[in-house]
């Protein structure tokens, strides 16, 4: 199957289920389509208030009859191959996975620039990832650690300025105080968006904390 528009579709992502229907990670198109495809997971969608499953000649079958009759809405995602075009779906089920997510919130480059919303924690201002980088409130030669609390987003000119040095020692004061946040800042951002809102039939606050997974 090749990808019409890899840069949209191939990278909008899927939300998977265990068997008993709970949320357990947040996986890319391209893996989850391997699964539907190995008949490992199944497609499920919330019609009249209920759960639909599909396995994925059926998916197929109703992507092609949506397509004609409904047509292709703006915020959905399709897959073109030589003989058919497919709906990407937004949600899978694992058939045979019992296993529960875990309840942690990863700390990582991707979920520091999401909880900062990309903004400079010194001056305010809001930049692209590529004009950030990551800086110690409390230096490490000062003992600082890199942890949720001490790690937060700045621009190169703050960063500089700022140097080995405390935001008290450089006379700099912060946008807000660092903390490790409650919910995956990836699955707030995307919930945010109509994409993904069918996600929130699944995600409760005790797990929203399930990770993006390639």
């Amino acid at each position: 199957m090749s990808a019409a528009r890899p840069s949209a579709a191939m990278q909008s992502s899927v939300l998977v289920l265990n068997r008993v229907y709970m949320a357990i990670q947040v996986m890319s198109v391209r893996r989850a389509f391997c699964l539907l495809c190995k008949d490992l997971a199944e497609v499920v969608c919330v019609e009249n208030g209920g759960y639909v499953s599909y396995d994925f000649a059926s998916w197929r079958e109703v992507s092609e009859f949506r397509a004609q009759l409904e047509g292709k809405r703006e915020h959905e995602d399709w897959i073109k191959s030589v003989n058919f075009e497919i709906q990407v779906p937004r949600v899978i089920r694992l058939l045979t996975y019992d296993l529960f997510p875990r309840n942690v919130v990863k700390f990582n480059r991707r979920n520091i620039f999401l909880r900062d919303e990309n903004r400079c924690q010194y001056c305010g201002q809001k930049y692209s990832t590529q004009q950030l980088s990551l800086d110690h409130v409390i230096p490490r030669s000062q003992g600082g650690q890199t942890n949720w609390e001490n790690i937060v987003c700045a621009c190169l000119k703050c960063n500089v300025r700022k140097g080995g040095r405390t935001p008290y020692q450089a006379g700099m004061r912060l946008y807000k105080k660092p903390v490790k946040p409650k919910r995956s800042p990836l699955l707030s951002a995307q919930l945010a968006t109509i994409k993904y809102e069918s996600w929130r039939q699944f995600l409760d606050d005790a797990y929203w904390n399930v990770e993006l997974q390639n």
